[in-house]
């Protein structure tokens, strides 16, 4: 039996990692593809593009792991059913569940792991993949400058290209309007060729020109006259110097994201949530007693009370909110006055309650964020195992091996399990339905089907074999047909 159980073992390990090195590459091209714009034409490093690859994969992994699991255990179960395999263990008196109890351990323990990894790892990972994606963005793109097109992103130059050399080193026909005193183009440089380098710290940039001549204005003392002396410059060689600012990359410090919901540990989402929780209610109880003892009306009838027209003890009648007393002893104006307070006040507190409202769903819509954080951990590992329970038993009854037939399923399963999940969160995030169950409604989906699914295949169901579907549609025409015949025979 030990080497039964090896045996299943290898059989699903191999395409596993496949499969997970596949769904990886899948998920990190759409993810490059989305942000494809903020990284081409930077400049950026080797070593940063990789460590922005190892980043963005640590946090696929949350996705990729569960696609890899339904996908392998297809593809092991169906390669097994298709070469008859199981069909001999299964003659040999060894059930499903026995064949499939090593694989069923060792994804335990992988449930497990990628429950750590998912709460130690990719916190850590996700801080600083946004700090260095927040880094990529305030980079300028790199210099390029293009012929026959004016070219600005040099600080207060404006450089134009007749045409560059073959190897790109050597520029020819060059126009330059120098905005360095921020007077407009008062001053241009023509030559006939050039180079431009830019220093390895992308600090500074080096103009070196040859053959031409600079045109500029001249300031005339005289404000009156519309025309201005002018100077020409002639020069063989000229170098133009400049600071370059934003070209090299400032990385920013990640302890600025630490605060966000996807950057924290299960721990500390506890704790958060908790400070979140006490200043919610606090800011509920604080609102609750604007609105109902410093109302602008009863303050504004109050002062308006305190005049001579109404004598003292008017004063108690005022706070019990006795308007029509008021208004009666009221002169018309003041009786004016009193209504414009009221709709004033009326008018000023809906404003206060729309305003409190909206900031109490703000404020719960971003205390649900947290929690959807913390269950979702526990989702994505027990998502590990109930795609191994759906995949075996498909895999058995399907019995078609490779990435054929397979592929295609799991695509189809993850994207439903994808949207089921996306709704459910959405659900919580919103407070349509309680936080933890739009969280795992994906589960309570997927956890029944799993399980019918393997007592289907434990029982040699034929629930998926389209023979016998066409087999069950031809004994319903053919006892119709029967009926026919019998009919036109009376």
């Amino acid at each position: 039996m030990k080497r039964l159980h090896w045996y299943i073992i290898k059989s699903f390990i191999g395409p596993f990692f496949v499969t997970l090195l596949i769904s990886l590459f899948v998920l990190l091209m759409q993810f490059l593809w989305v942000y494809l714009d903020e990284l081409v034409g930077k400049g950026l490093e080797f070593s940063v593009i990789l460590e922005f690859i190892i980043y963005t994969l640590a946090m696929l992994m949350n996705n990729a792991l569960p696609l890899a699991m339904l996908l392998a255990s297809i593809m092991t179960f169906g390669d097994l059913g298709e070469n008859n395999e199981l069909l001999a263990m299964k003659a040999a008196g060894i059930s499903l569940y026995r064949i499939m109890k090593p694989v069923i351990v060792l994804t335990i323990f992988m449930s497990i792991g990628s429950f750590y990894f998912y709460n130690q790892v990719i916190p850590v990972s996700y801080k600083k993949l946004i700090a260095l994606m927040s880094s990529i963005r305030q980079l300028r793109p790199e210099i390029i400058v293009k012929e026959g097109i004016f070219s600005n992103e040099i600080d207060n130059y404006s450089i134009k290209v007749g045409r560059r050399s073959a190897n790109g080193d050597m520029l020819y026909d060059i126009m330059i309007y120098d905005h360095t005193e921020d007077k407009g183009n008062a001053a241009v440089t023509v030559a006939d060729s050039g180079t431009m380098k830019i220093t390895t710290d992308k600090k500074y940039m080096i103009l070196n020109l040859f053959s031409g001549e600079t045109h500029s204005e001249m300031q005339s003392q005289d404000r009156q006259k519309t025309t201005f002396p002018s100077r020409t410059d002639k020069f063989k060689k000229q170098s133009i110097f400049t600071v370059l600012q934003g070209m090299e990359l400032e990385r920013k410090d990640e302890s600025i994201f630490r605060n966000s919901n996807r950057a924290l540990n299960n721990a500390q989402i506890v704790y958060f949530v908790d400070s979140l929780g006490r200043e919610l209610d606090r800011f509920r109880t604080n609102n609750a007693l604007m609105l109902s003892y410093l109302s602008p009306l009863n303050a504004n009838v109050f002062k308006l009370a305190r005049k001579d027209t109404f004598p003292t003890p008017a004063l108690k009648l005022v706070q019990y909110s006795d308007v029509d007393s008021i208004l009666k002893k009221s002169s018309s104006s003041m009786r004016s006055d009193l209504i414009n307070m009221a709709l004033n006040s009326a008018r000023s507190n809906a404003r206060a309650i729309l305003q409190s409202d909206e900031m109490i769903v703000s404020n719960v819509r971003n205390l649900n964020r947290f929690g959807i954080e913390w269950h979702k951990k526990y989702t994505g590992a027990a998502a590990c195992l109930i795609f191994l329970f759906i995949g075996a038993s498909l895999g058995a009854i399907i019995r078609k091996g490779g990435l054929g037939m397979p592929l295609v399923i799991s695509v189809v399963l993850f994207i439903f399990y994808w949207i089921i999940t996306t709704t459910g969160e959405k659900f919580s995030r919103e407070s349509v339905a309680e936080l933890w169950w739009g969280v795992w409604f994906s589960t309570f989906v997927f956890l029944p089907a799993g399980i019918l699914l393997t007592y289907k295949a434990a029982n040699d169901s034929v629930a998926l074999n389209i023979n016998a579907y066409a087999d069950f549609f031809k004994k319903i025409f053919k006892f119709l047909k029967k009926e026919d015949e019998e009919k036109q025979d009376t």
